[in-house]
């Protein structure tokens, strides 16, 4: 039975870097694999094949050969690089005040989960709207790490009010700085 798997190949599911084009191909070597990819997405050129879950490339006929049937590997052409599958957020939106800004809270909640780095970046509607969230109604979410979504609301809600207080500041000294402008023309 074994070598009839061997004879007609083993299946594969194929994508490329953005996820969007997916194929199935049978393929008993590497090169096989190969040529076949090339033909069904009509790629010219240099390829990369690596393994959609973890990016490891496969660039040799052993390494093929302990390839299980029907895993998902993905085609990377010219520059492109493996990056990891986004998270794909959902929101329950049964609330009648979750109907504005349900969706965009979840993609933000989904792209900092990804990157934590990106809290550094967000602006004041965006922290505004991270502090003001209910974590309760979040675990909904693909996030039902509820601990992660208490911490967020509290470190955005602490970015928010220093950046309310750096901006305050940035007030008081324009208007400082006006009145001694003042003060100076009328000497």
């Amino acid at each position: 039975m074994e070598n009839d798997t061997n004879q007609s190949g083993k299946p594969f599911k194929i994508t490329d870097a953005s996820r969007d084009v997916k194929k199935g191909v049978v393929a008993n070597s590497l090169d096989d694999l190969t040529s076949k990819i090339n033909e069904k997405l009509g790629i010219t050129g240099e390829i990369t094949i690596v393994l959609e879950s973890d990016g490891t490339e496969i660039d040799d006929e052993e390494y093929f050969a302990t390839l299980d049937p029907n895993i998902a590997l993905m085609i990377l052409k010219n520059e492109e690089k493996w990056v990891p599958q986004a998270p794909t957020c959902r929101l329950n939106l049964d609330q009648v005040d979750d109907a504005r800004g349900g969706a965009e809270l979840a993609g933000l909640v989904g792209k900092i989960k990804h990157n934590l780095c990106h809290v550094s970046l967000l602006g004041g509607a965006e922290l505004e709207m991270l502090s003001d969230m209910d974590p309760e109604s979040l675990v909904d979410i693909t996030f039902p790490d509820k601990i992660f979504l208490e911490q967020l609301k509290e470190a955005s809600g602490r970015f928010l009010c220093e950046k309310r207080q750096a901006q305050d500041a940035m007030d008081l000294l324009r208007l400082y700085q006006e009145k001694e402008a003042e003060s100076g023309e009328t000497n």
